[in-house]
């Protein structure tokens, strides 16, 4: 067994992906094609503060290779969150990216790079069991005919983008395939029982694995970085004030709601007292003074 760091911490991640044959490794088993070149683009969200937005970002451009061996440059847009996040968030940050002037292709200038963003999830969505899934765009003409024709296009490829997102809980002993293979490295099922920030793993099924080799060397290394536990204790600081807030917020949501319906319900039983007082002959005023309600609340309620 070895001692590897959690690369769900983003300190880890970062670590971890910094390492650019590893990010090749994870990005080329998650695009399903070779990244040839890779290189880190800025990140227009790096200093925002941790007490606004949950969600690490990476960016690179990157020169992917297909089975045909053709190439192109595409950039590569790679979030991670380990809490459920609001989805406007990560919309955002993509608007932010289509903004970006950076984003040009170099030898055109007038058609962004066609982008494709990765979501690795540490929380699950909706009722989806599948553990990675690709979302990718299609071209129809108004008959809701395909179009073959033409395409890809860089016009359209610079205006919309392919997205794989990851759920990670769903991972769990999942290695039928090499990208599983690959994303084990996150399976909290293999947490340390005595501390989140470590994993547990079995490396003697990847002795002749050259790549998984090379991912597992650097996560035993970051957990032996003095540096890198001191900021994982940190980070589960914040997370632990958010999930904190998060539970909060979620008992005072749920007592509103509960005093929303008591109030509904002596709303309803004043409209039934004094529909039956008006009915059994009490005027306006007579109602008014017995309730302690305005002769207009009164008409109101008695037209509602």
């Amino acid at each position: 067994m070895v001692t590897i760091a959690n690369p769900i911490y983003d300190v880890v991640f970062k670590y971890l992906m910094e390492d650019k044959r590893v990010a090749g490794i994870i990005l080329s088993s998650l695009l399903k094609q070779k990244v040839v070149e890779l290189e880190f683009r800025k990140n227009e969200y790096s200093n925002i503060s941790r007490n606004e937005m949950s969600i690490f970002r990476i960016d690179f451009g990157a020169t992917i290779e297909d089975e045909t061996g053709e190439r192109k440059m595409v950039l590569i847009e790679l979030q991670k969150t380990w809490v459920p996040t609001e989805t406007l968030r990560f919309r955002q940050y993509l608007g932010a990216q289509y903004a970006s002037r950076e984003n040009l292709l170099k030898d055109e200038g007038s058609n962004a790079l066609p982008l494709i963003t990765i979501y690795l999830l540490g929380h699950r969505i909706g009722i989806l069991e599948e553990p990675v899934l690709y979302v990718k765009r299609h071209v129809y003409d108004y008959q809701d005919r395909l179009v073959t024709k033409g395409i890809p296009d860089k016009f359209i490829d610079s205006l919309t983008h392919d997205s794989i997102i990851v759920q990670i809980p769903l991972l769990k002993g999942r290695v039928s395939n090499r990208l599983e293979i690959i994303l084990s490295i996150f399976d909290q099922s293999q947490v340390s029982d005595d501390n989140a920030q470590l994993l547990h793993f079995d490396e003697s099924g990847y002795e002749s694995d050259s790549e998984m080799e090379q991912i597992l060397f650097r996560l035993a290394a970051a957990a032996a970085d003095a540096d890198i536990r001191h900021s994982m204790n940190v980070e589960e600081e914040y997370f632990g004030i958010i999930e904190e807030k998060d539970t909060e917020l979620q008992r005072q949501n749920q007592l509103l709601a509960e005093q929303g319906a008591q109030i509904k319900e002596q709303g309803a039983l004043i409209t039934a007292l004094i529909k039956e007082m008006l009915e059994s002959g009490k005027t306006h005023e007579e109602i008014s003074v017995m309730i302690g309600k305005s002769i207009e609340d009164i008409i109101t309620i008695s037209h509602s």
